[in-house]
């Protein structure tokens, strides 16, 4: 029996909070999934946990902005016990909306300047530059030294399935101090570990991420969907290659093992 419990969050519109609680049953954790209304109405629910795992699909219809109701919620109705969360060495985890809902309740980047401004929303993620969804295989290279998720000298391949994936920044100071304090995660990648275009950036993300990290390391979001590449037949072409450990296993294996 493990000591490790996950919240996974969901809400009208979330569709991949069953994969999310499944990866994380596979990497050796009890997840759960519970409602928002639950955690509106006992905010305190989450110091049961260890991991908050905010999973993709399109809360609330992605109506306003994708992610942009539940991040709402997060903000004016539990927001204090996240930043404690956090605060208490636990972990969160944001895919594809969940990505989306951190950045605009402000938890990713979260950088500070004295002012204690961590609070404000310092990016968002908005509507792919193609102009379409886009459901494809992306290759990552991950370029944070500290965040608690990613194997740093692992490149990885996930799936994308979004129409709101590109990354942006309020100015170029905030894009700078991201890269700058290692808080960028994951980029795209072609499949030799270069930069490219579409559809090797498949959405003209900024500066080709695909993912953040808080300063902690201990806060994750990211596009692509590790929990859609937990077994080897998740991979397209697994009956054509030897597929022996899961990319997208790793991140949960490894957010799991920070508490072993």
């Amino acid at each position: 029996m493990t000591n490790v419990n996950v919240l996974v969050l969901r809400t009208a519109g979330t569709n991949c909070d069953l994969e999310t609680c499944f990866a994380f049953e596979l990497a050796g954790a009890r997840a759960e999934r519970i409602h928002v209304n639950r955690l509106i109405e006992n905010p305190d629910l989450l110091a049961d946990y260890q991991i908050l795992a905010l999973p993709g699909g399109f809360s609330y219809g992605d109506d306003v902005a994708a992610g942009k109701i539940l991040a709402n919620q997060l903000i004016h109705h539990f927001r204090a016990q996240v930043q404690q969360f956090i605060g208490a060495d636990k972990l969160v985890l944001g895919i594809c909306n969940g990505f989306q809902v951190l950045v605009k309740a402000g938890l990713l980047p979260a950088l500070t300047n004295g002012n204690d401004d961590s609070s404000l929303q310092q990016a968002t993620i908005t509507y792919n530059d193609s102009g379409k969804f886009e459901d494809r295989w992306t290759y990552l290279a991950p370029a944070a030294d500290n965040c608690v998720f990613i194997e740093k000298d692992r490149r990885i391949y996930l799936p994308i399935a979004h129409g709101e994936g590109k990354v942006c920044f309020a100015d170029d100071d905030i894009l700078e101090k991201v890269k700058s304090a290692g808080q960028v995660a994951f980029r795209y990648v072609d499949q030799s570990g270069a930069f490219g275009s579409y559809p090797v950036n498949p959405n003209g993300s900024t500066d080709h991420i695909a993912g953040l990290c808080d300063p902690t390391g201990r806060v994750l979001g990211l596009m692509p969907h590790p929990e859609r590449f937990v077994h080897r037949t998740h991979h397209p072409r697994w009956t054509r290659e030897s597929v022996d450990d899961p990319d997208g296993l790793t991140i949960f294996k490894n957010a799991v093992k920070y508490f072993a």
